[in-house]
């Protein structure tokens, strides 16, 4: 069979650019890839950079859906179904809301791949697909299948390197997927495989995109010890139960982190007491920071806005308090009940949803009602909030006291976030992997090295300018 497997184009937030839409490959469309057997042909669109071509033969077609994109998933089934093409869709919003989703699709998957992919396929060639396949037990570690890193076209995305060290999280927050019945169960992947993947990948920068890379501090240590020779320079996203490991910070730092993302959320206590947050504690919270910030690693908070005792204060007291402590970067949202979370369940029974559009749940839209803050207030506080804390003058406040993260911190604020429509015109002249590569060169590699290998770069991107334009 021709298989079509595809990511719909994402709902770009205000603060956006499309370098946030290229930014790296979906994991989910790979692993697919790798678990197809290879007498099928496989097409992956990205359609953030491809257009489908509905007229194209195919003989299936997949889809992965997150929640802001359902609707235009809907769209592209629909095109595909009028052609007789049957399609299947899965991913994590198909999960949590598989019976309203199911008559939409000629198929779903509910939960994880591994151990339904080859039944559907056998099922499409025979034209006797089932309406829902579903595995939500238990997934070995040593059945979690690798990404088909050979699948990517580099030059469509400014990083390919990112990995997955584990499945799934240990904590149910209510705001999030994991709050869902049918939610991924935590695993592990054997470390040999992680290792693996970081040699297909052939690079010295990772990017761990665990939802919870510490899920199992235990095993996390003893990664981090098999990793320590390949000399990496990585990134990963980590809770406040940090603080209570000292010593995996400390071997974080020796293995070359340069950033770790925290979901901070909010530092309104009660707030936190709300949404069932209970691994937070804001009074550990500035600690926290110094002792990252001690070793030279840089913070990416993510806060959200909203929250049931949040009022208007809760913008500016935020702000003064990223700012005092030198938060290099965050990733805001208002809060956003995604279907089938706890919270989406609580807000309904409470009537306060009034924005039943998906495609506006992106963290970036107001859709339901606040006890304490208009729609208004909510959404202007938040991109107000977004355009203070990347202002010139808070960006200097807060660039790192560490001299080695200097450069790293500088391109992010100003090329990605403050002026990242002109970093995104240059996007269109030079590949975005070239770009990418010359952050990589220019933020983590230094000395005589860094020198030469930035010298033979600008000649490459010179010479594929020339070449492609």
């Amino acid at each position: 069979m021709k298989i079509l497997l595809i990511q719909p184009k994402m709902n770009k937030r205000p603060m956006d650019t499309r370098l946030k839409t290229r930014m790296s490959p979906s994991l989910a469309l790979l692993t697919l890839a790798k678990l197809t057997p290879s007498n099928h042909q496989i097409k992956i669109i990205n359609e953030n950079m491809d257009k489908i071509n509905f007229l194209e033969h195919t003989d299936l077609a997949a889809i992965t859906v997150t929640v802001d994109v359902f609707p235009r998933a809907v769209q592209i089934a629909s095109e595909f179904r009028k052609r007789g093409v049957p399609v299947v869709a899965g991913g994590i919003h198909i999960t949590a809301t598989a019976e309203e989703s199911a008559h939409l699709f000629d198929a779903i998957c509910v939960g994880t791949a591994e151990r339904v992919w080859l039944k559907v396929l056998e099922d499409a060639e025979n034209g006797t697909l089932q309406r829902v396949y579903k595995d939500s037990n238990n997934l070995g570690s040593d059945e979690i299948c690798e990404p088909d890193y050979n699948a990517i076209d580099p030059k469509k995305y400014l990083y390919t390197n990112v990995i997955s060290t584990s499945r799934g999280c240990p904590h149910k927050c209510d705001f999030c997927y994991n709050s869902c019945a049918d939610s991924v169960k935590y695993v592990n992947r054997p470390i040999a495989d992680v290792i693996a993947d970081i040699t297909a990948l052939k690079t010295k920068h990772v990017m761990f995109i665990d939802d919870n890379f510490i899920g199992n501090p235990d095993r996390t240590r003893e990664f981090l010890i098999c990793i320590e020779p390949l000399d990496l320079k990585w990134n990963a996203a980590v809770t406040v139960n940090i603080l209570n490991h000292p010593d995996l910070l400390d071997l974080m730092k020796r293995t070359g982190c340069q950033s770790l993302f925290i979901g901070f959320e909010t530092i309104n206590a009660r707030s936190l007491q709300s949404v069932n947050k209970k691994q937070n504690s804001i009074e550990k919270y500035d600690v926290l920071i110094r002792e990252i910030h001690s070793r030279g690693i840089m913070i990416n908070a993510s806060i959200v806005f909203g929250l049931p005792e949040d009022d208007e204060s809760i913008f500016k007291n935020t702000l003064n308090w990223l700012v005092k402590n030198r938060i290099e970067t965050v990733t805001a949202h208002i809060l956003t009940p995604y279907p089938g979370t706890t919270l989406h369940k609580e807000m309904t029974a409470k009537n306060q949803i009034y924005d039943f559009n998906l495609s506006h749940y992106n963290t970036a839209h107001v859709v339901f009602r606040h006890e304490k803050l208009t729609a208004k207030q909510l959404y202007d506080g938040y991109i107000s909030f977004y355009k203070k804390f990347y202002s010139i003058k808070n960006i200097i406040k807060r660039i790192p006291e560490d001299k080695s993260q200097r450069v790293p911190f500088l391109m992010f604020n100003f090329l990605y976030r403050k002026y990242g429509k002109l970093t995104e015109t240059f996007s269109r002249i030079i590949p975005l992997n070239y770009l990418g590569k010359l952050a990589e060169n220019l933020s983590y590699f230094k000395g005589c090295k860094r020198a030469q290998r930035e010298k033979r770069l600008v000649k490459t991107l010179q010479e594929k300018a020339c070449i492609r334009y």
